[in-house]
């Protein structure tokens, strides 16, 4: 497949750097050890049009291409995977679902908002006993008059407490039953619409995650997605994004892991000499690389393909499930090359490491991928 890389993606890279260097470096510490949302940094975002990557320029977005939207993530994530994980989440899930499934009314009503930062967006499918079973989700909506009434919790929800408004998945037919799921939006403010207990994570610390409570939430049938009982199908199709989402956050990390790597082990001198001089220091370096490298390519032409608006459910998987593994594997040596100094605050390696296990697990664990790669090769 031709992959070229875009001028414009070039650019962003550039924008994105200066945005971090300013704006995300100085604070990434403080972020992290005190768990901190910092929401003015992504309504500076929104104006530089990264809240809205994928969202067309009608509807106030930028209107670019998964090409340029994995440079954004992979590069944010350098400077903080947390940043990187909630600017995908509001681009790929939220914006992406009502982008992709709304109605023209819905779209100009709500994705000029979110394109632009001034509102943040979250997406709930997850429960606390429906994580990779979410076709058995225990939320309820049921039909009253004009609205909807729906009851339930959703759980490690990005932004599920701050944001400003939130795709939601409920059943309104049958457990398991996969055309008995429904999308509602659901602005903040809303009736029985509540806010749950914050999550106090290994990592990622400064996306904010959360339950999401419904309690005799009423939402008005103007608040559908799609037709009703659409839902699930829907969000199968929005984590097919997703999972180019997370690769990138992945890619941004074993990226950040390896420069910082290769800088240390140039500067850090044992027994007379760099450390980047020894094999055992080498080599390791040689095989971060090359995963980095493999990761890419997948990652590119998942992104191709979902440009090119052909299925790309094997594809997303690959690149999710292998990025996210190499970001685990790339930012543990980094750890281990910088031995006791990786083990400490001091420097950034440690933080990749802890942020980099959530890559494996969100928009479908690991072996969740496994199973969707393998029923697509034995079909």
């Amino acid at each position: 497949m031709n992959i070229v890389v875009s001028e414009n993606s070039k650019m962003i890279v550039e924008m994105v750097r200066d945005v971090g260097k300013k704006h995300i470096d100085p604070f990434r510490k403080e972020w992290d050890d005190e768990q901190i949302f910092p929401i003015e940094l992504f309504k500076e975002l929104g104006g530089l049009g990264l809240m809205g990557v994928l969202v067309p320029e009608i509807y106030s977005g930028s209107g670019m291409g998964y090409h340029e939207y994995v440079s954004v993530i992979s590069e944010i994530s350098k400077f903080d995977p947390a940043i990187g994980l909630s600017v995908a989440a509001h681009n790929s899930l939220c914006t992406g679902h009502i982008m992709g499934f709304g109605s023209e009314e819905q779209k100009l009503r709500w994705l000029p908002k979110l394109a632009t930062g001034e509102w943040i967006g979250a997406w709930g499918l997850t429960e606390p006993n429906t994580g990779s079973d979410a076709g058995n989700m225990k939320t309820t909506a049921k039909k009253e008059d004009d609205h909807w009434v729906l009851n339930g919790a959703k759980n490690f929800i990005t932004h599920g407490n701050s944001g400003d408004l939130v795709v939601i998945m409920a059943r309104t037919g049958d457990p398991g039953d996969k055309k008995g799921v429904t999308t509602f939006v659901i602005e903040r403010g809303t009736p029985g619409l509540k806010k749950g207990r914050k999550e106090d994570k290994l990592g990622m610390r400064a996306s904010e995650t959360s339950e999401v409570i419904l309690d005799d939430c009423k939402v008005p049938e103007a608040n559908i997605l799609g037709q009703v009982g659409d839902g699930f199908v829907q969000a199968l199709k929005v984590l097919d994004g997703g999972r180019i989402s997370i690769a990138a956050l992945s890619l941004g990390i074993a990226e950040g892991a390896l420069e910082a790597s290769i800088k240390y082990s140039k500067e850090r001198h044992q027994f007379g000499q760099p450390i980047s001089n020894f094999q055992g220091i080498s080599f390791k370096l040689a095989e971060m690389a090359t995963k980095i490298e493999a990761a890419r390519a997948l990652i590119r032409q998942a992104a191709e393909l979902k440009n090119r608006g052909v299925k790309v459910n094997k594809e997303s998987a690959m690149a999710k499930y292998f990025a996210s593994e190499v970001a685990v594997d790339v930012s543990n040596e980094a750890v281990q090359i910088f031995g006791g100094y990786g083990y400490t605050k001091l420097f950034p390696v440690e933080k990749y490491y802890r942020d980099s296990k959530l890559c494996t697990i969100g928009e479908g664990t690991s072996e969740i991928q496994k199973l969707v790669i393998s029923k697509s090769i034995l079909a």
